[in-house]
């Protein structure tokens, strides 16, 4: 019988032995970079890979064991796949005027101090962590209280009823509009099969109906100012801090039919974490490759809204440990992914599925 593949590495860059790590404080730069050349594997071996995907198999209710248990491995291949990050942490202010119904009080206006331009507010007590994904506030600006009329009504605090003074002016309307009632047609009387007649009772006999919107008075509450008939405008800050992110991946030929997003959830290892106002490629003495990524994810940086700034940058560099494994019987094979530190299992085309696509609506149910 033909020797089983001996057991291979699951990436040269794993175990850490005679670890250096470099740190540099630089005109606010902060900068922690890992020697490629300090980082040594781990070893996986084919009982571990079984055992993974036999593992992972089993979390799926309608997938079959028997590939998994009894399908021989004929090649496991290192992939080394890189992982890089830049974040760009921003604070964008801008000013929203608000309005609300204003019935008197007293209003903090510019003669109780001047008004602060929106970048001038002190707002260190609402100062989020570096980096978090998002956050908003809205904070009201001092003494920019103003009162004014209301446009929609004149200041009279009522106007024209939509319903049966459509149209008019402020100012002009016609009270006691009557609509004729739709029970009756207008005539006050019901008709009954034995030829009588009776009293409508939705308009009482008269046959007209006074308006369902004002009770015919031909003026209705005005909804912007609530019958105030003026205005409370107040300038109000809307602060947003959030993190732009621009991603990419560097992966060997071997592991390229991974989407993107299961190496940014994998457990990796950090090459390089540059922190900064505004970060520049990282430089690995012992790896171009390495330099042109970091210089290409830079270049990837997002744009910057005109209303925000930068407040700090984040680069980071990882290895992602990932094993590319092929398993056959007779003339068929497909391959999965043993993928990061948590070796978690990644596989498209598992020969042995009975769902009929029923897995990812039980997911659905499950979430």
């Amino acid at each position: 019988a033909p020797s089983s593949p001996r057991p291979r590495r699951l990436l040269p860059l794993l175990s850490m032995r005679m670890h250096k790590v470099w740190r540099l404080f630089l005109k606010g730069r902060t900068v922690v970079i890992t020697s490629l050349l300090s980082l040594r594997a781990d070893v996986l071996d084919e009982v571990e890979i079984r055992h993974l995907l036999i593992e992972h198999v089993g979390h799926r209710c309608c997938w079959g064991s028997r590939p998994a248990r009894t399908w021989k491995i004929t090649s496991i291949e290192d992939c080394n796949v890189y992982v890089g990050t830049l974040e760009t942490f921003i604070e964008e202010r801008d000013t929203i005027l608000k309005k609300e119904p204003y019935d008197g009080g007293k209003i903090d206006g510019r003669d109780k101090g001047p008004v602060l331009g929106v970048w001038e507010l002190d707002l260190r007590s609402e100062f989020p962590m570096l980096f978090v994904p998002e956050k908003e506030v809205m904070v009201k600006i001092p003494h920019s209280e103003i009162t004014e009329k209301c446009l929609d009504c004149e200041g009279r605090g009522e106007a024209p009823c939509p319903t049966c003074n459509a149209g008019q002016q402020h100012g002009f309307y016609k009270a006691n509009q009557m609509t004729r009632c739709s029970v009756c047609h207008g005539r006050g009387l019901l008709a009954h099969q034995d030829g009588s007649d009776s009293v409508c009772g939705m308009c009482n006999g008269q046959g007209m109906l006074p308006c369902i919107a004002c009770a015919s008075r031909g003026l209705v509450t005005c909804q912007t100012c609530n019958g105030c008939g003026s205005l409370l405008a107040q300038s109000t800050a809307h602060v947003r801090w959030k993190t732009l992110t621009a991603r990419k991946v560097s992966a060997t030929t071997g592991a390229a039919s991974v989407p993107d997003e299961v190496f940014h959830r994998a457990q990796g290892v950090q090459l390089c974490n540059i922190q900064a106002y505004q970060c520049t490629p990282a430089f690995f003495a012992d790896s171009y490759p390495l330099n042109q990524f970091s210089s290409e994810i830079v270049a990837s940086r997002l744009p910057v809204p005109p209303s925000a700034r930068v407040i700090s940058e984040r680069h980071i560099i990882s290895v992602v440990p990932v094993t590319r494994v092929t398993m056959s019987h007779r003339k068929r094979s497909f391959s999965f992914y043993v993928v990061g530190y948590g070796r978690d299992v990644f596989i498209r085309d598992y020969p042995s599925k009975f769902c009929w696509g029923l897995c990812r609506c039980f997911e659905w149910l499950g979430n």
